[in-house]
């Protein structure tokens, strides 16, 4: 079993106790296909050599009836097994990568795009329903089939036996060396699908953009692009795996014919009885069968275990930050010191050698022109951003060691780009305090200026995912009631009154000089009229990020 395998097995108690239940199922299996074959040769040869009838052999043939609906049971019971533990080992990876997906968006990580999470969450770990129903069984049945049957052939006809014993080694042989074919093949499928996930996500978010420009249709080239690149992994991918289908199917029917040959052999020169040769006749196929049934399941499952592997990967990756110390921003200061940040593919930093001072309770003005690395700044704070130089600390700690939940949990922000999820206007304000009353909810949402909103439609329309629906400035104002509800000791706002007419500006500016009363704040402003808020202001200066 590869380490992915071993891997999802951890990943799920119910999967463990699914591989414990195929292990049995799959010994009783064995036993009851011994025990059909030799029923089935012994009424042949009973009814055919010694002539008796039908109620002769009315035991034996219950007994093969038993039998076969006994088989008929432990195949309902293994499918029914294999299902329960796919959903749960489903259901923890999906939300151990949903929430690793979360953490690396919200740090801008570029280890996976949003179309590949996406991909990876839905049809990805999906195709591990195959690996849990029908590789894992067909894996543990033919490590204990084959051999059951091996020691039946050889008791009852040991040349037999010794074909099978001959031949049997071929089988995984071909598998180890197709196998690895294929799952090279399908890494680069799964990689097609994803760059065609993301880049067809990408089209679908920029889309009115592209209409704005008219470059709408030049994009179709592109996509057709990708898909073509797509549709040819896919071809070869099948194509390998119908050639290897084809060469385990012929090397098992070549060893099955061998052992029918040498027992027809011998059955005519008089060396060997009729029931023993019809018996390891029988039993011969079955010898193979679980090794081709491996087979044939493991390209099936292939697609599952490299979108687990890669999940997996992800979920892996390095945290920029998060550790065990915690502090207590009602009443330690923030200090950063020469920091300077430079994002994953750019040469020049967005901030360089910046420092400020945060005092609790105190509320602090960030100015600066467009590009100075303001909202740098407040990610840094915020532990989403690690500068590669300089310092970042709360209280004499590095914001990088503290621990993420905790910290994230005393902080109330208002970023540039406030993310709105799909959902009632409620729902989403509530973000800032769940057990908020429909009374609290609307006082906020009036307090950030959405009154006339508020009055026309109420708590309960239905948002769009990204805020379909509302303005870049009700957008804005949204999450500002967010943090208007909080109770966090650290509000970071920035430029929470951008996109406001004058009036409306001056009804947040009134709110926030409640809300910032005995809390720690960092307003970011190229207005004039939220600076009259601070205590103080810090100055960050175009040059000041100069390469």
């Amino acid at each position: 079993m590869s380490p992915v395998g071993r891997r999802l097995l951890r990943h799920a108690r119910s999967a463990r106790r699914f591989v414990a239940l195929s292990a049995a199922l799959g010994l009783c299996e064995t036993l009851l296909v011994i025990a059909q074959a030799w029923l089935i040769a012994y009424i042949v040869s009973e009814a055919f050599l010694a002539g008796r009838g039908t109620a002769a052999l009315r035991g034996a043939l219950a007994a093969l009836l038993g039998v076969v609906l006994a088989r008929a049971a432990i195949a309902w019971a293994s499918e029914l097994a294999a299902v329960r533990a796919s959903c749960s080992a489903k259901s923890e990876l999906r939300g151990a990568l949903v929430a690793r997906g979360a953490e690396l968006a919200a740090r801008d990580d570029e280890r996976a795009s949003a179309g590949e999470l996406a991909l990876l969450a839905s049809r990805g770990i999906d195709a591990l329903d195959d690996y849990f129903s029908l590789y894992l069984p067909h894996l543990l049945l033919a490590v204990i089939a084959p051999a059951a049957v091996l020691v039946a052939i050889l008791a009852d006809d040991w040349i037999s036996g010794l074909i099978v014993a001959l031949t049997l080694p071929l089988i995984p042989l071909f598998m180890a060396l197709v196998g690895a074919v294929t799952g090279e093949r399908v890494e680069r499928q799964l990689a097609a699908l994803g760059r065609l996930a993301g880049h067809f996500l990408d089209v679908v978010s920029g889309l009115p953009t592209l209409k704005i420009f008219g470059r709408g249709r030049a994009q179709l080239a592109v996509i057709a692009q990708v898909s073509d690149a797509y549709r040819a992994r896919t071809v070869e991918t099948l194509r390998v795996t119908f050639l290897s289908s084809l060469i385990l199917e012929l090397v098992a029917t070549v060893s099955v014919a061998m052992v029918a040959v040498a027992i027809g052999i011998r059955l005519t020169g008089g060396e060997l009885g009729f029931r023993a040769g019809l018996f390891a006749l029988v039993l011969a196929p079955e010898a193979y069968l679980p090794l081709r049934r491996l087979a044939a399941s493991y390209h099936a499952s292939a697609e599952g275990l490299a979108a687990a592997e890669r999940a997996f990967a992800i979920i892996d990756a390095p945290s920029g930050a998060g550790g065990a110390a915690r502090v207590d921003l009602a009443t330690v200061p923030i200090a950063l010191e020469e920091v300077t940040v430079t994002y994953p593919g750019r040469t020049e930093p967005a901030v360089a050698s910046a420092s400020l001072d945060l005092q609790p309770g105190e509320v602090l003005g960030l100015v600066g022109p467009s590009g100075a690395g303001k909202s740098t700044l407040l990610a840094v704070i915020l532990g989403l951003v690690t500068p590669q130089q300089g310092s970042a600390r709360a209280g004499g700690n590095e914001i990088s060691q503290l621990d993420p939940r905790d910290w994230h949990a005393q902080i109330a922000w208002v970023p540039q780009r406030p993310h709105v999820f799909r959902g009632s206007l409620r729902e989403n304000v509530r973000l800032g305090a769940p057990q908020a009353s429909d009374d609290e909810v609307r006082d906020a949402l009036a307090r950030a200026g959405l009154w006339d909103f508020l009055g026309t439609h109420g708590l309960d329309v239905r948002l769009g995912e990204g805020g379909r629906g509302l303005s870049v400035g009700e957008r804005r104002r949204v999450a500002l009631a967010r943090a208007l509800m909080s109770d966090a000791p650290l509000l970071l706002l920035d430029e929470p009154t951008a996109g406001l007419d004058l009036a409306s500006e001056r009804a947040v500016i009134d709110a926030l000089r409640t809300a910032v009363r005995g809390r720690t704040v960092l307003l970011v402003s190229h207005r004039p009229g939220p600076l009259e808020l601070c205590d103080r202001l810090v100055a960050l200066e175009l040059e000041a990020v100069a390469a």
